[in-house]
């Protein structure tokens, strides 16, 4: 079970009782929001095993119809869902091996699949090496096996096989760009597909004519099936030219490795193969079933709040752009609410998911949750009663090892205290650092899921009936 780990620290924050009871309704949503999309609770309920059939969210397939049953995949969230479909499945599964985060293995069990510890977010020799024993064993999977994937968001980075000449070290300088350059994920895998081996339906491809059953855990805005994990078992609309026009667009084409750019301009040339594109009769054989995603995520946030009694309004599972953006949309909606109980009145929250995005100008450490929050804090600024909580469903928010932030109408008089200039910190983007002295980042550690973030404006007052809890 996720627990928010300084959640007493969080509260102990609060200047009044008035901001105290409001971070409490946010914490407790998030944690349990974190625990509604947990990758074994998703398997268990959505995977069963009866006899020989084995239905998958109302997918059927007689294992008593395969010879062999192979597991693979990787993703922040594939330890945990290995666990769980090992625990289904037991002496059924031949063999298998998953690709996860370094340093986590020791929080899962299994027997017959092994687990493989890579880098994330920038992809290492590991991160090759776990990919080439998927490959290996999907190569090894004939007609009549069944190989089952299990993927989740972050394994783009760690199930990494560079095309061609393509080095792992021009590899990990391109994601770099990307990740400083503002790209969305579909730009960036769009990207990452067409400088790898094994993405974009390549491992699909190299399984044939075995039968695939991928499982996924959706870390991707609207859920698009070639974009999670850079879809390794997903037909890819993205060609070679898309791949250009996006390092054009941010400005990168004449900043990458050179031999990055002969791989793409030979793509476009015609002079080495695509990835395997829709209709391809190797995709007759494949399956690709989502089990969990933002929207479950965020619905069963605002289920939490109603069940507390708490005007609740969910805008969005969509939820894109620059965090610092979003930050100022919800202190707006904070003021609204607080002024003309426009569009919902308190006590309220307002639910949005997504995944938002950081430009980064300064040279500061921070994430898009904490972004998000410390945008936010400075236009509530005086606001009682109201919290701003933003956080990263797998725990890690951009290369920090906080979930996300929370901040109250009573943040800044804190900040001006210690003697914390807001506007600075946001402009070098180092909101970690900033929530770090005041004690109030959310610290969760690796969760084992991954749908993407979870923000949340609680606007509560005292004059109101007690809350359930």
């Amino acid at each position: 079970m996720v627990k928010i780990k300084n959640r007493r620290e969080l509260l102990n924050n609060a200047s009044s009782s008035l901001a105290r009871k409001a971070r409490e309704i946010a914490l407790d949503v998030v944690e349990k929001t974190l625990n509604a999309v947990n990758p074994q609770n998703l398997i268990k309920s959505k995977v069963l095993l009866t006899g020989n059939l084995l239905e998958i969210d109302g997918r059927k397939l007689d294992l008593s119809t395969f010879k062999r049953i192979f597991v693979v995949g990787g993703g922040k969230a594939s330890g945990s869902m290995a666990e769980a479909l090992e625990a289904v499945l037991g002496d059924r599964i031949e063999t298998g091996v998953i690709v996860i985060p370094r340093g986590t293995s020791d929080r899962y069990k299994t027997q017959r699949i092994k687990l493989h510890e890579a880098s994330h977010p920038i992809p290492d020799e590991s991160s090759v090496e776990g990919a080439r024993k998927i490959v290996a064993m999907a190569d090894q999977a004939e007609q009549g096996d069944l190989l089952i994937c299990l993927i989740s968001g972050g394994g783009s980075s760690l199930m990494a096989m560079p095309r061609g000449e393509v080095s792992l070290d021009d590899k990990k300088k391109v994601t770099g760009m990307l990740l400083k350059s503002g790209a969305t994920i579909h730009e960036m895998n769009t990207v990452r597909k067409h400088i790898s081996e094994f993405k974009g339906g390549m491992l699909a491809k190299r399984a044939y004519p075995a039968t695939v059953v991928s499982i996924l855990l959706s870390d991707v805005i609207g859920d698009s099936l070639d974009v999670i994990a850079s879809g390794p078992t997903v037909p890819d609309s993205s060609t070679f030219q898309d791949a250009v026009k996006i390092l054009e667009k941010y400005d990168l084409w004449d900043k990458i490795p050179d031999l990055v750019k002969k791989v793409l301009t030979s793509g476009v040339q015609n002079q080495i193969p695509e990835t395997p594109k829709p209709g391809d009769r190797l995709f007759d054989r494949v399956h690709n079933i989502i089990v969990g995603n933002n929207r479950l995520a965020s619905l069963s946030a605002v289920q939490e709040l109603q069940r507390r009694g708490i005007n609740t309004l969910f805008l969005t599972s969509f939820l894109e752009g620059e965090a610092r953006d979003v930050g100022l949309m919800l202190a707006a909606l904070a003021r609204e609410v607080s002024k003309s109980g426009n569009p919902v009145s308190i006590p309220c929250a307002v639910v949005m998911g997504g995944e938002t995005t950081v430009t980064v100008v300064g040279d500061g450490v921070g994430g898009r949750n904490q972004e998000i929050v410390l945008s936010a804090a400075m236009k509530i600024d005086g606001i009682e009663g109201a919290v701003v909580i933003s956080a990263s469903t797998d725990g890690i928010d951009g290369p920090t090892d906080a979930a996300g932030a929370i901040a109250d109408g009573e943040t800044m008089a804190q900040a001006r205290k210690t003697g914390l200039n807001a506007s600075e910190y946001l402009r070098n983007n180092d909101s970690y650092s900033f929530f770090s002295r005041l004690g109030d980042l959310i610290l969760t550690g690796p969760t084992g899921t991954n749908v993407n973030d979870v923000s949340m404006l609680v606007l509560v007052d005292l004059s109101q009936e007690s809350f359930k809890s």
